[in-house]
């Protein structure tokens, strides 16, 4: 049975000062919850979900403890469910644990100022396809366990460490490593090479890069415009530049 201070927790992790503060985040749905279960650096602290889903999965969830796993009726799991249709089960996590990331010989993508959490969770879940193993977003970005971040990762944001920087500082810092920036005025992204190092650097929705950060780039690229469309979603254009910098690789 769902009780009072149960909702208020899970209700206060929607705000990023209390998921800091518990170092834990809310997960909801099968896929996601499973992907999460699975993940060896990441811990579980509790699991409310209905009878049908703990039936159908106890086979990995036995590992948990049983005051972890707390039955749901449909009504209870609505009241601190963040989606407008609950899906089955919703789950509370501690923030994944990664190493040290390297930077060398890798691609990593920063994002500078990307603030719909749609577009952020997704350019994860891309990453992820493509093999990039960091993201270095903007201070001003989104937070990645923003529940609607969490559910666009799809899971990814377990295996994607994000990190929060100044992004000047951390390209200063770096400057062994090339810097590749989406821009307008860009180099035609179809006529580069594929890339085995580098940073490829993705601007806010409306404003772009900064010019500040255009100004520490190797090359500004951008996608060749053919159609009318006035501009490109930021998470479309991420994906497109990742999957032609990584091809062939």
């Amino acid at each position: 049975m769902l009780i009072k201070s149960q909702v208020k927790y899970i209700q206060s992790l929607s705000q990023k000062k209390f998921r800091d503060d518990e170092n834990a985040f809310v997960a909801e749905g099968p896929k996601i919850i499973n992907e999460l279960l699975a993940a060896a650096n990441v811990e579980t602290l509790s699991l409310y979900a209905l009878k049908s889903w703990i039936d159908n999965n106890a086979e990995i969830i036995k590992s948990l403890q049983a005051n972890q796993v707390i039955e749901m009726k449909e009504n209870e799991l609505e009241r601190i469910s963040f989606l407008q249709t609950p899906n089955h089960v919703l789950g509370v996590f501690k923030k994944p644990f990664f190493g040290k990331p390297s930077f060398e010989k890798k691609i990593t993508i920063l994002l500078d100022g990307i603030q719909d959490p749609g577009n952020l969770g997704t350019m994860i879940r891309t990453a992820d396809w493509f093999g990039i193993e960091n993201i270095i977003c903007s201070k001003d970005s989104a937070d990645i366990f923003n529940p609607k971040v969490v559910q666009s990762t799809m899971g990814s944001i377990s295996r994607i460490q994000v990190l929060y920087e100044d992004l000047k500082t951390f390209i200063d810092d770096h400057a062994n490593i090339p810097v590749y920036a989406t821009a307008l005025n860009g180099k035609n992204l179809f006529e580069m090479n594929p890339i085995e190092e580098g940073f490829i650097l993705i601007g806010n929705e409306s404003k772009g890069v900064h010019e500040e950060l255009l100004a520490l780039t190797k090359e500004k690229i951008t996608i060749p415009k053919i159609g009318n469309a006035e501009s490109l979603n930021a998470a479309v254009a991420a994906g497109i530049v990742m999957a032609w910098m990584r091809r062939s690789l």
